[in-house]
């Protein structure tokens, strides 16, 4: 338990402690704090302060983004979540019991301006909910023949672009683009008509590989920093006219947006589950042992301007088809860097 009063509905308990970049109105650098409870604490602070030394010598928590921090590695992500959490606990007087200390190191969630967390220097998107995968399908081709004969044995993905990723909260512009109604005979262009969300989760990978030298599947997961939440926008009747014969490409391109927070991969340990069963079995370098997935409730909603919002989908990401860790393994079999 922490000593900052926490309401049991709350996403952001002491176990969380995700991590995130911030403006306030009173100091307008960007620093990197983690979310307590309606809280956010200034990790710059306690860094100054010397409560916190993650990196002898060195600040990392004063930053633009957290890239820095991430770079330091696995040990470092965990001296700083063990050091973090031993400061918050409600036992613990050295940040409890003083005041002045307090008072500069937490600022309420809703004073803060969250900032895009990361830099991202490159952006992959898998298609690796076989439901989605279906669906889509079902929708851009024969219903009999949705699901492609290389999906079960694949990771499918496509190389994104990460300029256009936004913090969620940005606003989005419908794009334009080419499309080709059913009883035209020719493409048309003008703003989409479609414009769809789709609920995902992004991985933000914290140790990359060298060019040429693959991620083996079982060291795959402590290269892993962090989840996001993410918005991948897709204007539809764009992507139903370009996708043949490579995918998509502008009907992807003008937005996708990620939260705030980062969740470390170790707050989320305790909800391992074990994955759908994959059959036929994946090749070799694709093989895994032990709980694969994560059970995290997820949903979606939508809230016209002026109206309260309705949830409009519920899911959980324990049904992913192919993991995070086959995903890297793959990813990375021929040789890409990370």
């Amino acid at each position: 338990k922490s000593f900052i009063q926490i309401p049991r509905e709350s996403h952001f308990p002491i176990q969380n402690l995700p991590y995130g970049v911030f403006t306030t109105p009173a100091n307008y650098s960007p620093r990197i704090g983690v979310a307590i409870g309606d809280q956010v604490l200034d990790l710059s602070v306690l860094e100054q302060a010397e409560v916190l030394d993650v990196a002898p010598g060195e600040r990392l928590f004063n930053r633009e983004t957290l890239n820095a921090f991430i770079e330091r590695g696995p040990d470092a992500w965990t001296r700083a979540r063990n050091a973090i959490s031993e400061l918050l606990q409600e036992k613990n007087p050295r940040l409890r019991d003083d005041a002045r200390l307090r008072a500069r190191a937490f600022t309420s969630q809703t004073a803060a301006r969250m900032l895009m967390p990361v830099t991202i220097p490159g952006y992959t998107d898998f298609y690796s909910s076989k439901e989605h995968a279906t669906n889509v399908g079902s929708m851009f081709r024969d219903p009999q023949h949705a699901l492609l004969p290389n999906w079960l044995y694949v990771p499918i993905a496509y190389n994104g672009r990460a300029s256009s990723i936004v913090v969620s909260g940005t606003p989005v512009l419908r794009p334009n683009g080419q499309m080709k109604p059913t009883a035209a005979k020719q493409p048309v262009f003008g703003p989409c008509k479609k414009l769809d969300f789709e609920l995902e989760i992004g991985c933000i990978v914290g140790v990359g590989n060298a060019l040429g030298e693959p991620v083996p599947i079982d060291s795959a997961e402590r290269r892993l920093f962090g989840m996001v939440l993410l918005n991948d926008w897709s204007a539809r009747d764009l992507q139903q006219w370009e996708y043949i014969p490579l995918g998509p490409f502008n009907s992807k391109t003008f937005a996708t947006s990620i939260s705030p927070w980062v969740v470390t991969m170790e707050a989320l340990q305790p909800f391992r589950v074990e994955g759908p069963v994959q059959d036929p079995a994946p090749l070799s370098y694709l093989a895994t042992t032990g709980p694969q997935a994560y059970d995290i409730q997820l949903e979606a909603a939508l809230a016209p301007s002026g109206r309260s919002a309705t949830t409009v989908a519920r899911t959980n990401f324990r049904t992913m088809y192919w993991s995070i860790a086959q995903q890297l393994a793959h990813h990375t079999v021929s040789g890409c860097n990370t």
